[in-house]
């Protein structure tokens, strides 16, 4: 085996071991994933389809939604009819509710005979995953908005859950399109965006996964915004446009609802379903009600993870080392930030007398060093030493002094430290010192 082979190798079994956590986490949670009509005819579906039945092989519970815009456009110019649109929406008329059905019919047979594929030598072999389809989704009409009367476009009214649950108990991928049924026997025209928002949250379903064109959403600078909270998409909902905030809406409509992850994925980058559910990464948008890593004060737990961020640092100088005995007896001084049970930043305070406290041991992840991981530790360890009363907090470093300048320190002695940390002080590394004063926080007594 040559050189290059092994390392190729080497990557694939890292990645592999690296990916465990998360076929461990997905075992047995219910995704709904949604593919717009244009993602099943793009040069990636097939290989959206063998992703989906190794996450079947891996246990993962899945409903799949499947919209047909594309082709219901085809439909409706065949037969000379006119799309007419209020507020992005289709308006169906009886005519074109043919050509609706008659699209809807074609794409659904076409995914299905996909996922149905199981021939010696092709990636599905012995797949042999079962596909269960029906009226699962109760539809209603939209009704008039503005003076339009959108006739048989509709809105969800009620997805049977208990149905859709016996099938994923069953080991069956559940199927699910753009169109909805009446009590009555009318069939309505749904936003498929619509479908995939209300079964999420119906289900309880641990994610809601969009395929779109993008590559989730996209901020001003044309990079994709790599997380968002319900928050901060509300704030910036109004910056996307199209078939972006068709997705944005639908995502922050189900972590409303309780759906716990939202993840903005593009059907047109090949494995970014895998990337973006078995990698640290990701490959879009996740939308979260909290922020998705964890700022926490450390645990006996996190030993081990805290070692592993400071090492490297440690190795280069930057940081002094700490033996694991140590830092055992000190750890009820760290805040950590995890993320999938990884330890990616840390930093820790030391008080030194009634009114300083040390800033110490901030260290974060070469992985997430653009991130602002090192702005939350730093406002959290200054809200601790704020309600602790610190006048205040100092900091040593050797690498980093613009960072903390930026921060709001200022450069001062060694004379200024106080004596327990100057007596501490190691001439020999030549540490720069910097201080920030701190908002004292009032105590009632102080009233």
């Amino acid at each position: 085996m040559t050189s290059s082979n092994l390392g190729h190798s080497a990557q694939y079994v890292q990645w592999f071991r690296q990916s465990s956590p998360y076929i461990n986490a997905h075992r047995g949670r219910t995704f709904v994933l949604m593919l717009e009509g244009d993602a099943i005819e793009g040069e990636y579906f097939s290989h959206v389809v063998q992703d989906l039945a190794l996450l079947n092989s891996l246990g993962v519970r899945l409903v799949l939604v499947h919209g047909a815009r594309p082709q219901i456009d085809r439909s409706l110019a065949l037969k000379g009819l006119a799309s007419t649109f209020h507020q992005d929406l289709r308006v169906t008329t009886q005519p074109a509710l043919e050509s609706v059905k008659a699209a809807v019919g074609v794409v659904k047979a076409t995914v299905e005979s996909f996922l149905s594929i199981g021939l010696p030598n092709s990636p599905l072999h012995g797949a042999r995953m079962r596909v269960v389809s029906g009226n699962f989704v109760t539809g209603r009409p939209l009704g008039v908005i503005d003076g339009i009367d959108f006739q048989h476009t509709g809105e969800v009214r009620r997805v049977d859950h208990n149905a859709i649950s016996a099938q994923l108990d069953a080991g069956n991928l559940v199927l699910l399109s753009c169109l909805g049924y009446s009590p009555s026997g009318e069939i309505f025209n749904l936003a498929v965006e619509n479908v995939a928002q209300h079964t999420a949250a119906s289900l309880k379903a641990e994610k809601l996964i969009l395929m779109g064109r993008d590559a989730g959403l996209i901020d001003d600078h044309g990079q994709t915004i790599k997380e968002l909270t319900v928050g901060l998409l509300e704030e910036r909902l109004h910056a996307f446009k199209g078939e972006a905030r068709k997705h944005a809406d639908a995502a922050l409509r189900s972590v409303k609802q309780g759906v716990p992850r939202v993840h903005l994925l593009s059907y047109q980058q090949d494995g970014a379903l895998l990337q973006e559910l078995f990698t640290r990464e990701g490959a879009g948008t996740l939308v979260t009600e909290d922020p998705y890593d964890q700022l926490r004060p450390a645990m006996i737990d996190d030993v081990g993870g805290i070692l592993n961020l400071l090492a490297p640092l440690e190795d280069e100088g930057i940081l002094v080392r700490r033996s694991r005995e140590l830092l055992e007896t000190e750890l009820h001084r760290f805040y950590v930030i995890e993320r999938d049970g990884m330890i990616t930043a840390c930093a820790a305070l030391y008080p030194y007398s009634d009114d300083q406290a040390e800033l110490a041991c901030v260290a974060v992840h070469p992985d997430y060093r653009r991130s602002n991981r090192g702005q939350r530790l730093l406002e959290q360890i200054e809200q601790e030493a704020s309600k602790r009363q610190y006048r205040q907090l100092f900091v040593l470093t050797t690498r980093t002094a613009h960072w903390f300048v930026e921060k709001g320190f200022v450069p001062g002695e060694v004379s200024e430290l106080p004596e327990a940390r100057q007596k501490l002080y190691n001439f020999q590394r030549n540490s720069k010192v910097f201080f920030k004063t701190l908002s004292r926080r009032i105590n009632s007594s102080d009233k």
